[in-house]
């Protein structure tokens, strides 16, 4: 805890840019919720693609190569008026932090009193007015890396268990991510499916995710990963670049994108579904239209959280459907090493700040 609680330590994202662009300050305001908000404080954050992407300004158009290509000092080439993942031009300073877990310790004008105490994850995708608006936790608003994060209250989903925090903050933005990929393509128990990147926090979560609904998993990932993938229930684990038999997987679970996508829909069955939610290898692809329509395919783009996703996700986490990947933790100050080590892609599942030490 801060020394006063009008205070507290957070990371703040000062502009688009290299490492340079995190400040790490203890003299941050701590926000106040207003109405239909509460008031978290923050046990964990989980490092994301999300939050690099956005440092380095990867989402804006004229940027064409695979994420960690700037993952440290950013991309020159970016166009800064539409590097924001929706599109729009980011505010600075913003608090980063897709993934937070933690304890309601105030509520705004309209919330329950009684909301005081619980533990809470956050959903990170706030909902609009309309189907496909919606608000970023840790983007559009400030996010989880930070002593104390002021979210909407139907965002701060309660949740009953044994994990801790850190446990808890591996799972929001990955785990969401991946079963909203899920969820979209209605993969069904006894179904294939090939999901890429199977070793990061979205695709490590696709895979337990596909095995609790009892699909028969094969995944992509480095050789040295393999036990690790095939532990969190993938009954084949593939090298990067693999090429399958034409017609092989109902469902292509993609976070990959790059050079290997022609492939990817070359193995998938006639009515197959291919859903996407990142493009890590690289964001264009080469699309041969006669593969999409003459096997009758459907492609599925996957940011927004059907309404069922999360409050889904937390009871599979309070039966102990699922569970926590935490590869490694650091405190909140040394962030610039978490997001390094998260580079570097030598780790299987997420790597999780700790706001309060």
């Amino acid at each position: 805890m801060t020394k006063n609680l009008s205070e507290m330590s957070a990371v703040l994202l000062t502009g688009n840019g290299g490492f340079e662009c995190l400040s790490y300050r203890t003299d941050v305001p701590v926000p106040q919720p207003g109405a239909g908000e509460v008031l978290i404080c923050v046990g964990g954050a989980g490092v994301n693609n999300t939050d690099i992407n956005t440092r380095t300004a990867w989402y804006s158009k004229a940027v064409t190569v695979a994420t960690e290509a700037g993952g440290g000092d950013g991309f020159a080439e970016a166009n800064t008026e539409d590097s924001g993942w929706t599109g729009a031009v980011p505010q600075f300073p913003r608090i980063q932090g897709a993934d937070a877990a933690g304890r309601i310790v105030a509520v705004g004008e309209g919330v329950d009193p009684a909301r005081v105490g619980q533990r809470v994850l956050v959903e990170p995708v706030f909902r609009g007015a309309s189907r496909f608006e919606a608000t970023y936790f840790g983007s559009e608003v400030d996010g989880g890396f930070a002593q104390f994060a002021r979210v909407p209250s139907a965002h701060a989903h309660r949740i009953e268990t044994a994990l801790t925090d850190v446990e808890l903050a591996s799972f929001p933005c990955a785990y969401s991510a991946a079963e909203n990929m899920l969820t979209r393509t209605a993969l069904a128990a006894g179904e294939r499916v090939l999901i890429t990147g199977a070793s990061g926090g979205v695709g490590s979560a696709a895979v337990q995710l596909a095995k609790r609904r009892g699909a028969k998993v094969t995944a992509l990932a480095s050789l040295e990963k393999a036990d690790g993938v095939r532990e969190l229930g993938a009954t084949q684990v593939e090298p990067r670049g693999c090429r399958f038999e034409s017609e092989t997987f109902d469902v292509v679970i993609d976070v990959a994108g790059g050079e290997g996508f022609p492939a990817l829909l070359d193995a998938l069955k006639r009515g197959g579904r291919y859903g996407v939610a990142g493009a890590i290898s690289g964001p264009i692809a080469e699309l041969d239209l006669r593969t999409l329509y003459l096997k009758d395919l459907t492609l599925y783009g996957c940011t927004i959280l059907e309404l069922e996703v999360f409050p889904n996700l937390v009871g599979y986490i309070e039966r102990g459907e699922i569970r926590p990947v935490v590869a490694a933790t650091y405190p909140l100050s040394e962030i610039v090493a978490a997001q390094r080590a998260f580079l570097e892609k030598k780790h299987i599942g997420k790597i999780v700040l700790i706001p309060g030490v």
